[in-house]
C-alpha cells in the first residue's frame, strides 16, 4: 500500500479521493493539503486523513511516499519540481505544465531524483481507448493516415471555479479542460507534431463561457489531425483514426467501432471501469515495481503533449499557423 498525499481539495480533487476510497486500491490517502480547511475538515475526520494547509507539510512528512497534485496548472510544474527534490513520487493532474520547458524541466527533475512522475489523464485508460490502441497496434488500419477527434462537456458550467476564468490557467477556451484528453490520445498514435493551426469562437465569457475551440495539426510522420471542443454542451467524446485499408473509432468511454475496406464492420461495446481508480493504480503499480512496470503514459508524450499544447495557445494568440518546437 502506498502512503500518498492528495494535495488541493477541490471538485477534481475530491473525485480522487473518493476513487481510492476502502481497501480495494493499491494507493491510500494519509494527509490532505487543502486551503480551504473547513470544507476538507468533515472528510479527514471520518476517514482518519490528516488534514494541514501547507504544501511543505506533505513533503516534510517521511510517511507519505508519493504526493497527487490537484491544484491550478500553473502551480503544477514548481510542485512537481519541489516533491521530486524532497524525494517523493508524484501524481499530476493533467496539464503537467502550461509550458513545454517547465514541463521539461519537471520530468528532468524526477529522472533526477529517482521518482516516478505520473499524468493524470483519465482517457487514456477508457476502454474504448483501449480497443482503439490495440486495433492501431495490430496494422490492421494499414498505413495511418488522419486522426480526428473531439471533447466537449458541460463541466465549465456546472463545476466552476474562478482560477478557471482566468486566461494564464486555463488559455484556449476548453483546452486545458477536454481538449488535452484529445492531445494525449494524438501523441500517443502519431508521434510528434510538426506544426497546428488553431482558433477560437467566443460567444460568452466568464463564469458560464460559451466557446468552441478548433485545432488542425500536422506530425512529423506525415499524419494529419484535427480536433474540436465546446465549453458549455452536453458530453461528447471521439477519437477517430483513419488508414488506408480501415479505420477505428472511439466513442464515449466504452463503445469502438472499426470499420474496414470492402465494407465491413465490428462494434464493440465494452464494460466500463473506474478510469480515475485505475490511472491512480497504475501509478502505485510503477512505485512499487520501482519502475519495471511502467506508468502507461511515457515522459516522452508528456513532454510532446505539453510541446503541441502550447503551440496550440500560441496559434490562438497570435491566428496564425505555429512550429512546435520540441
Amino acid at each position: 500500500m502506498i502512503n500518498a498525499a492528495l494535495i488541493g481539495f477541490g471538485w477534481w480533487g475530491k473525485n480522487l479521493a473518493k476513487a481510492i476510497e476502502g481497501d480495494h486500491s493499491l494507493m491510500r490517502f494519509t494527509r490532505i493539503v487543502s486551503k480551504d480547511l473547513a470544507d476538507a475538515a468533515d472528510y479527514c475526520k471520518s476517514h482518519q486523513i490528516q488534514l494541514s494547509d501547507e504544501f511543505q507539510d506533505a513533503l516534510a512528512d517521511p510517511a507519505i511516499a508519493a504526493v497527487v497534485l490537484a491544484t491550478p496548472h500553473s502551480m503544477h510544474a514548481e510542485q512537481i519540481i519541489a516533491a521530486a527534490q524532497a524525494g517523493k513520487h508524484v501524481f499530476c493532474e493533467k496539464p503537467l505544465a502550461l509550458r513545454h520547458q517547465d514541463a521539461v524541466a519537471a520530468i528532468r527533475a524526477c529522472e533526477e531524483n529517482g521518482v516516478i512522475l505520473a499524468v493524470g489523464q483519465n482517457k487514456r485508460f477508457w476502454p474504448s481507448m483501449a480497443k482503439l490502441r490495440e486495433v492501431v497496434a495490430t496494422g490492421a488500419l494499414g498505413t495511418l493516415m488522419h486522426i480526428e477527434g473531439h471533447y466537449s462537456n458541460e463541466h465549465s458550467t456546472k463545476f466552476f471555479s474562478d482560477w478557471r476564468d482566468k486566461p494564464t490557467e486555463s488559455p484556449a477556451g476548453g483546452l486545458t479542460g477536454t481538449g488535452i484528453h484529445i492531445i494525449d490520445a494524438m501523441v500517443n498514435l502519431a508521434g510528434k507534431a510538426d506544426q497546428v493551426s488553431a482558433s477560437i469562437a467566443s460567444f460568452r465569457a466568464g463564469k458560464d463561457p460559451r466557446d468552441a475551440t478548433s485545432v488542425n495539426v500536422q506530425f512529423q510522420n506525415g499524419v494529419s489531425a484535427y480536433f474540436a471542443m465546446i465549453r458549455a454542451t452536453p458530453i461528447f467524446f471521439r477519437v477517430h483514426a483513419f488508414g488506408d485499408q480501415g479505420s477505428v473509432e472511439a466513442i464515449g468511454e466504452t463503445e469502438c467501432i472499426v470499420r474496414k475496406n470492402g465494407g465491413t464492420l465490428e462494434r464493440f461495446v465494452l464494460d466500463p471501469i473506474d478510469s480515475v481508480k485505475a490511472e491512480l493504480d497504475a501509478f502505485a503499480t510503477a512505485i512499487a515495481s520501482q519502475g519495471k512496470v511502467p506508468y502507461p503514459i511515457s515522459t516522452s508524450e508528456m513532454s510532446q503533449t505539453i510541446g503541441l499544447f502550447e503551440a496550440i495557445v500560441k496559434s490562438v494568440n497570435e491566428q496564425s499557423t505555429v512550429k512546435v518546437l520540441i
